[in-house]
């Protein structure tokens, strides 16, 4: 008991030494180093970083361990990777910097501005994909997510701008020169159009399917990407997740499924919630007036 009490007295002494700015100070590492693995998660950087996670633990057992020979070598591969690690996630570094120089970290840590902006990106999309299906206009459209897809980005021509209904149905007019490719929309703004994206190498792909569902099914394999599609052919619309294709679906299919993907569960209630709540408190005024 008495030892029980001495390393109480321990650990009481050292939490009373904590100060509120301690508090802050590692409140702020922990929200930049969770920033940093939304970025590089299910991303090729991602993967990397797992290696470099095994790299630096046979480090360490190789330290404790006295493998004198192989720490050496492993403690010159870190101090010199520790360079390459910067070109490595440069892409990443520069997409959180251009949040943080774009949003303010106030908008990062509040996502309500990013769930409105996505959700116009959906209706608008779906706006969109109801005129070219009905005129059998084909159409790829990629929502990407967490994977970067720089190297489709640059095979396209930079857009930059809001997504809209009116956009893209310009964008795939089939007289348009940028009507073959891809469009791909990053932080709910159309980014680039006129992409290039690798097909998919599955055999067990349906026949009758055309380079355009090919493609979106092979960027769908190779991230997290959403991928809708109308056919040129049918008008069909088309989903692609994961690398799976979802086809014929309707409208109203379409927005929900573009919904559950790309905006979170808890974001998408709290959103219900607050329309809930809005409607409850316009109605109280309208008995009020009565």
């Amino acid at each position: 008991m008495n030892l029980i009490a001495h390393y109480a007295n321990i650990c009481l002494r050292y939490i009373q030494m904590i100060r509120i700015t301690d508090i802050i100070d590692m409140a702020i590492i922990a929200y930049i180093i969770y920033r940093l693995l939304l970025l590089t998660k299910k991303s090729r950087s991602g993967q990397v970083l797992k290696g470099i996670v095994l790299v630096l633990l046979a480090l360490a057992v190789a330290y404790y361990c006295r493998l004198y020979v192989l720490y050496y070598i492993l403690r010159g591969a870190v101090e010199i990777g520790f360079l390459a690690l910067i070109v490595l996630f440069q892409p990443e570094i520069r997409r959180f910097l251009e949040q943080v120089g774009n949003k303010g970290f106030g908008k990062l840590l509040s996502p309500q501005a990013k769930t409105n902006q996505t959700e116009r990106a959906i209706l608008q999309t779906v706006e969109a994909f109801s005129s070219m299906s009905r005129d059998r206009i084909g159409a790829l459209v990629v929502f990407e997510r967490m994977t970067i897809l720089d190297e489709c980005v640059k095979s396209g021509t930079i857009v930059d701008a809001e997504v809209s209904s009116e956009l893209l149905k310009n964008i795939f007019w089939p007289k348009a020169p940028l009507h073959d490719g891809a469009v791909i929309i990053r932080d709910s703004r159309v980014l680039s159009a006129g992409c290039v994206l690798p097909l998919t190498g599955n055999l067990n792909v349906s026949r009758d399917l055309g380079t355009r569902h090919r493609a979106g099914i092979g960027v769908s394999e190779h991230s997290d990407a959403v991928v809708a599609i109308v056919s040129e052919e049918t008008g069909a619309i088309s989903v692609a997740v994961g690398g799976m294709l979802k086809r014929h679906l309707s409208l109203d299919t379409l927005e929900r499924l573009l919904r559950n993907e790309l905006i979170p569960a808890e974001e998408e209630s709290s959103r219900k919630r607050s329309i809930k709540d809005f409607l409850r408190r316009k109605k109280r005024g309208e008995d009020h007036v009565e």
